[in-house]
């Protein structure tokens, strides 16, 4: 797994054609077989955008969620909880629990999942074309992501110009979730870089700040 650290993001934003500035902080802890992961994003005048957060264990699969909380502007909290006792995963507006076949992730553990998946892989096989599936849960059901490596790509930060492996999740349909990330493996497989897009906002994160923990 990546070594625990804080990631310090600025964050541009748009929410229904409404541009946004702000950032994000990723909190990142991993050891003694557990991790955990908070996500929180500011922007100006609004104060909390939204907030992420998992925790849990780690197995052979890798990360192995136990509980994650989300929390959106002007939304009540969700909880989804992961029971491996059970097999069984409780989402937030679900009639019937969600039954687990193991590797399962939440959207908070799915970009470390990546991160891990890509340090163990390294450049050989993580590279452009190939393509990576998790099944990720949603407030109402779980579905696959797959990732595919799009290419290597320099990007400009806060920290300097950074060498990057660009992944990218597609849009399944019109109501779906886009999701891409910039790995950086000279940076521990940080994900220096994330944009996430749905048919309504845009929200774009760029590193700013690793501090070690």
């Amino acid at each position: 797994l990546p070594p625990s650290a804080d990631l310090a993001y600025e964050l541009s934003a748009q929410q229904r054609g409404i541009g946004l500035k702000g950032d994000a902080l990723i909190t990142w802890r991993a050891g003694d077989g557990r991790y955990d992961v908070d996500v929180v994003a500011r922007v100006a005048l609004l104060g909390k955008l939204n907030e992420y957060r998992s925790q849990g264990t780690v197995d052979a699969y890798g990360l192995a969620p136990e509980t994650f909380t989300e929390k959106r502007y002007r939304k009540d909290p969700t909880t989804t909880t992961f029971d491996r006792e059970s097999k069984t995963i409780m989402l937030t507006e679900a009639k019937q629990p969600y039954a687990m076949k193991g590797g399962e992730q939440d959207r908070a553990s799915v970009t470390w999942q990546l991160a891990a998946v890509a340090r163990a892989a390294g450049e050989a096989k993580f590279k452009p074309g190939s393509e990576w599936t998790f099944v990720v849960t949603g407030r109402r059901d779980a579905e696959p992501w797959t990732f595919r490596v799009v290419k290597q790509e320099k990007i400009r930060t806060a920290m300097g110009e950074l060498d990057t492996i660009h992944v990218k999740r597609e849009r399944r349909d019109s109501r779906g979730d886009s999701v891409e990330i910039w790995l950086a493996p000279s940076q521990e497989w940080y994900p220096v870089k994330l944009r996430f897009e749905d048919e309504r906002d845009t929200i774009d994160q760029t590193i700013t700040r690793i501090t070690p923990k």
